[in-house]
Parts: structure tokens; C-alpha cells; sequence
């Protein structure tokens, strides 16, 4: 492979021990990509799982790990001077809507100063083709119109951290405007799977169940969540990568398309498109868990929504991305890892 040929299938990973950065570092180099990755190695959940996802990152020849915060300026710029990316995919981020109530200083320096130091280097680099990052389908916040679609309005966030990742959006916006950088926003939809955050739902109610614990269940099991396995996503981020944005030569605006511009931007919902009401992916985890859960039915919480659903077919459309993994299968691999991990 020529020099000119690995940098073409060179990508800067961000959140590289994270739950999807660590898949599609994974993906990426089983692809044979050269893959740098980046992360903080916070606290917000158990740095030993970060450490165990890098050990399996690491055994790849073609991986290289540098551990930073993409609130550090000086070694942002650093980064970016050392090494030609051809692609860069921001996956670090402080997320939880949640968490964001109580820490809201963090999400500023990790969504907001972070992803700013993101773009400058993209756009100092001269080696970067495309910007892909992560969204979330919490950008939709008090929209009740399902299933959310991209042309749909964004500017009601009920949470700190959905406001942040609306920011990016638009900051991304005005680098792809103002110095032609083609940048691309994924709205995340629920992710679950293998190696996933300890926070989130599947993970907290598999170790409880297990436990004879009870289990918190807020929105009193009413919430419905359009949950995606890891694998579609990561299928999806990658056809996203390798397509870059172009500017729309439809668009204008006296009629503007929140989703695309004249910019080389877009922006695109990544989901399985078939929601899952909070009681019914219960059931499905006491099935692959065999025990029954004692639920503690609950309000929502500050921050929450009572939906999500994706409209997946302006991706389909772009990319041919259409998920594949349904609940019961994704749960099963779930509840399979995490036996094996926690418990053999």
C-alpha cells in the first residue's frame, strides 16, 4: 500500500475506549484502516472497561492510541500536525441527559470547547476530507410528531446535553460554510449492545434482574425508545465516512431544508426505525436473563422525553444503510458478553 493509499484510509478516532468508538475503531481496523484513537479515560463510568475495550484495540498493528481531551488545545493542535487523517469521526463526548442536570460545566468543555477544537484542526488540516460526528436524537427534545425526521425542527432541546449536540450541529455548519468542509451529523438513536455504557438502561436493568435487585422504571414503563444495536450503527457510520458531503444543489433559502445545505453539511438520523416501549425491552431482557424483574415504576425524569423514533430514510437513501439486528437478538448478544465479562 502506497503512502498516498493509507492516508486515504487513515481515520482520527475520538472516544476510542468508548462503547462506539471502540466498535468502529474495531470495524475500521479489521477493514485495514489505520486507526488513531483518542480518549480522556474519564470517571463518568468505570475506567477498567475503557482499559479492557483499548487491550483488544491495541493487539491491531495498525492502531495507535493517544490518551487526550479534546478540551486540551495545545494538544488538539498537536494531534493534528503529527499525523494526516482522511477522515476524522468525533465520538468523545460528555453524554446522559441526565448527568447533564447535575454537571453542566462538563458539557460545555467536552461538547461545546471540545468539538471546537475538532473543527479547527479539520480545518487547519490538509489531509481531511470529511468530519463525521456524533448527534443525537435528543436534538429533537419537545418535538411529539413521530417519527422524527430530518427536515423536522430541532430547536427545542429539554436537556443540556441535547443543546450541546444542536450546537455542534450548527457549528459544523458554519465551518462547512465559511472554509468548504464537508462535515456530517449522526443522530444517534438509542445504541445498546456488547462492551456498552454502564449507565444505560440494558446494562443497569441486566445486572440488577440478575441481583434480584429492583429496577427503576420511569415514565411508569410508558416510554417508548427506538434502541439500535451497535452493529447497524456501526455499519451506518462507516458507508457515512466513506461518502462525503457535497453541498445540495437544491436547496435555498427562501425554503431552507434544516437537513442539508448549500454547504458540503448534512445531517442524518442513525435508528432502527421499529420503537420499543420500556416495558416490553424489559421483558425482552428478563427472557435472555431468565429471571423476572421487581420494577419500581417511577415519573419521568428532568430532561426525559416520552419518545423516540427514527426516520431513517433520507441515510437509507444516501448511504443504502438499513438496520438489520432486532431486539430480541441484540439484547441476547448483550446479556451473552456480559455473563462472560462480569460473571465467568
Amino acid at each position: 500500500m502506497s503512502p498516498s493509499e493509507r492516508i486515504e484510509r487513515s481515520a482520527l478516532v475520538t472516544g476510542a475506549a468508548g462503547f462506539i468508538g471502540f466498535h468502529l475503531s474495531r470495524r475500521l481496523l479489521e477493514m485495514g484502516w489505520d486507526v488513531v484513537g483518542i480518549d480522556n479515560l474519564n470517571d463518568y463510568y468505570d475506567p477498567s472497561l475503557k482499559r479492557a475495550r483499548l487491550e483488544i484495540l491495541e493487539n491491531y498493528e495498525r492502531f495507535a492510541f493517544n490518551r487526550l481531551d479534546l478540551a486540551d488545545r495545545e494538544g488538539m493542535e498537536g494531534l493534528f500536525d503529527a499525523n494526516a487523517f482522511a477522515v476524522v469521526v468525533n465520538l468523545a463526548a460528555q453524554a446522559g441527559v441526565r448527568y447533564s442536570i447535575e454537571n453542566p460545566r462538563a458539557y460545555i468543555d467536552a461538547n461545546i470547547v471540545g468539538f471546537l477544537n475538532i473543527l479547527e484542526g479539520c480545518r487547519h488540516s490538509e489531509s481531511v476530507r470529511h468530519l463525521v460526528y456524533a448527534s443525537s436524537s435528543s436534538v429533537y427534545g419537545a418535538n411529539t410528531s413521530y417519527p422524527f425526521g430530518v427536515q423536522d425542527n430541532v430547536d427545542h432541546p429539554v436537556s443540556l446535553y441535547a443543546a450541546t449536540k444542536k450546537s455542534n450541529e450548527l457549528m459544523a455548519h458554519t465551518y462547512s460554510h465559511l472554509y468548504a468542509l464537508p462535515t456530517t451529523g449522526l443522530r444517534f438513536f438509542t445504541v445498546y449492545g456488547p462492551w456498552g455504557r454502564p449507565d444505560m438502561a440494558l446494562f443497569k436493568f441486566t445486572r440488577a434482574i440478575r441481583a434480584g435487585e429492583p429496577i427503576d422504571v420511569y415514565g411508569q414503563g410508558d416510554m417508548r425508545r427506538d434502541f439500535t444495536y451497535i452493529d447497524d450503527i456501526v455499519e451506518g457510520v462507516v458507508r457515512v465516512m466513506t461518502t462525503v458531503a457535497q453541498p445540495d444543489p437544491l436547496w435555498t433559502g427562501d425554503a431552507p431544508d434544516p437537513s442539508s445545505s448549500a454547504a458540503p453539511w448534512r445531517v442524518f438520523n442513525i435508528g432502527n426505525n421499529d420503537p420499543v416501549e420500556l416495558l416490553r425491552f424489559i421483558e425482552v431482557i428478563e427472557r435472555a436473563v431468565g429471571k423476572k424483574a421487581v420494577k419500581n415504576l417511577l415519573p419521568m425524569q428532568p430532561g426525559d422525553v416520552p419518545a423516540t423514533a427514527a426516520d431513517v430514510r433520507a441515510l437509507s437513501e444516501a448511504v443504502g444503510f438499513e438496520p438489520s439486528i432486532a431486539i430480541e437478538e441484540g439484547v441476547r448478544r448483550f446479556v451473552d458478553w456480559y455473563l462472560e465479562y462480569y460473571i465467568e
